[in-house]
């Protein structure tokens, strides 16, 4: 049975960092992709960063380049996304999900598990 399983948000102070893992069972780890998703109140959920898992190659969504940084610890099971540079309109919910093609598109309809979210709210 496919988990996954975010950790590491809380509330955090305008300009601070942030270090959110997606902890995983059920399948095989060098396989498929792992996205990073949020959504904001009042705003339409959208992608951040994917990593292929068998290559590991990185993507990232448009919007999102260069404060989201994506990490993987294959003996922990665990991908990791770093956020820098944190405001307010960085508040969400936090999703990590498992995209089966391995092809990181950043659509909600390509992704086959979702986790629970987690939190996190930037504020002063």
């Amino acid at each position: 049975q496919v988990q996954l399983v975010e950790s590491g948000g809380g509330l955090v102070q305008p300009g601070g960092s942030l270090r959110l893992s997606c902890a995983t069972s059920g399948f095989a780890f060098n396989h498929y992709a792992i996205a990073w998703f949020r959504q904001a109140p009042g705003k339409e959920r959208e992608g951040l960063a994917c990593i292929s898992l068998s290559d590991g190659a990185i993507s990232h969504d448009h919007s999102a380049k260069g404060r989201f940084a994506l990490s993987r610890d294959d003996a922990k099971r665990t991908v990791y996304l770093q956020i820098d540079s944190l405001t307010p309109e960085d508040t969400a919910v936090y999703y990590c999900t498992l995209e089966q093609g391995g092809l990181c598109i950043f659509r909600d309809d390509y992704q086959d598990y979702w986790g629970q979210g987690t939190q996190v709210t930037v504020s002063s």
